[in-house]
């Protein structure tokens, strides 16, 4: 559970303080320099196979490598790794089986597959391009090996888990950008038509300024993965990983994270504060770790603009996942694709004919940009914004503070352990009862 004092932080912008923590976290270079990516890893045309290796084998990982091996250029996944092995040869089965018509495109010896904490590190060092699919405690060292090896990248959200990841995150990014790599993150709806549409007409004023945003991940319960006996406390919680903070983030930043990061898209900046209300009704077992299973947050922008977040996971419970942008002359229901004015007509409404598959289409718009040499992506920064906006809500939930995003940021709150090992400890422990312990808003504190 988070619970270290943070150092306070006044008078920088936010932008100010990001390139700060950027430089801080990563050690930025003097002058760039020419990138691995010019030298070697753009790629002229169709006849230059792009080496793949996927880093986390789970269904998500699995699903991002099938994507990556559908598009349109000359793929090959040449690496994987895993923590675990037989989470490794499950993904491998199952990607050879989606990949049965074009099995050519899988190149994966048994010579190519690396397990345990430092696996990612070899199976990098064979590709072109890197998937970063783990539990998202691991990405920011994932990350930033990744960009020390010059690899494009593809990884998916959230960035981080804390503060801590987040200024490495962004110190990768500033690497990243100078050495002309691609990286994309999973934040999807920036790669669907639909949403493309909706901002599009949002710019161009069809329901003026915006005044108020309301954004839902509201579902019913998700998996558990039961302790065996034969695990050590870190293979437990890395097996049952959303259910514990330094791994996952709780569901506000896995997965919630997706409507706040509309918000800041269609907003065009990130809230400067966030002060909310959540806990645990439903899911209190030790089963469910630290994590809570209700959040609602208001984030308020600097023009005063607030935006009310709320995610639950309930059984048998009203079910939205979405986000609505009202405006001083009319609202946006994204997940409709509908643009009313205030009094019911519609002013716009996309074409459902024409929504493309999100997911897909983010693999092959970095493909063939890498295809063609070209450095078109930089979504690292952005990713790290929207980790960070989810992770300020997570702790104004947890503490019942009002929670700054400089302050935040500048708090090096890390929740990391301080080995990666099997035998080693996890941050969080079970009781002699096997419960964990969980934030209690008015009791945890952040700041004095």
């Amino acid at each position: 559970m988070e619970n270290e004092k943070a150092q306070s932080f006044h008078g920088q912008s936010r932008r100010d303080f990001v390139k700060q923590s950027s430089l801080l976290a990563g050690g930025l270079m003097a002058a760039p320099i020419l990138s691995h990516a010019s030298q070697t890893n753009f790629f002229s045309g169709a006849a230059d196979v792009i080496k793949v290796a996927l880093i986390g084998c789970g269904g998500r990982g699995t699903g991002a490598a099938v994507q990556a091996l559908s598009t349109k250029q000359n793929i090959q996944l040449v690496a994987m790794a895993d923590a675990f092995k037989d989470r490794l040869e499950d993904s491998y089965n199952n990607i050879l089986e989606s990949m049965k018509k074009t099995p050519e495109r899988v190149k994966v010896t048994d010579a190519d597959k690396f397990t345990g904490f430092d696996a990612y590190k070899q199976a990098m060092a064979k590709a072109d391009v890197v998937i970063l699919a783990t539990p998202p405690g691991f990405r920011p060292i994932h990350f930033e090996e990744a960009i020390n090896q010059k690899k494009h990248v593809f990884m998916e959200k959230p960035v981080a888990t804390d503060p801590a990841g987040i200024a490495k995150v962004l110190a990768a990014a500033e690497k990243a950008k100078a050495q002309k790599l691609n990286v994309v993150v999973g934040l999807q709806r920036h790669y669907q038509t639909s949403y493309r549409e909706l901002h599009k007409r949002l710019q161009d004023g069809i329901i003026g300024d915006i005044t108020s945003m309301q954004v839902w991940w509201n579902q019913g319960a998700l998996w558990v993965r039961p302790r065996k006996q034969e695990y050590t406390e870190m293979e437990y919680q890395m097996r049952n990983w959303y259910y514990f903070n330094w791994l996952c983030g709780d569901h506000i930043v896995e997965q919630h994270i997706h409507n706040i990061d509309v918000g800041n898209w269609f907003m065009g900046k990130t809230p400067v504060t966030a002060v909310g209300m959540g806990g645990r009704a439903i899911r209190t077992g030790p089963e469910f770790g630290e994590i809570f299973d209700h959040h609602y947050v208001e984030y308020r922008y600097d023009n005063g603009v607030v935006m009310n977040a709320q995610c639950r996971h309930w059984k048998d419970s009203v079910s939205r996942v979405d986000e609505e942008i009202v405006g001083t002359k009319g609202r946006i229901i994204c997940d409709k694709g509908t643009i009313l004015d205030h009094k019911g007509k519609v002013l716009y409404q996309f074409d459902r004919k024409k929504e493309n598959r999100p997911y897909q289409a983010e693999h092959d718009e970095l493909f063939e940009a890498i295809a063609k040499g070209e450095f078109k992506f930089q979504d690292a920064q952005r990713g790290a914004e929207a980790t960070l906006s989810a992770i300020i809500g997570r702790m104004a939930t947890y503490s019942g503070q009002s929670i700054a995003w400089d302050k935040a940021l500048a708090s090096g709150i890390n929740l990391q352990p301080a080995k990666y090992a099997f035998d080693a400890p996890p941050p969080v422990l079970p009781d002699a009862n096997g419960n964990y312990a969980y934030a209690k808003p008015g009791i945890t504190k952040y700041f004095s």
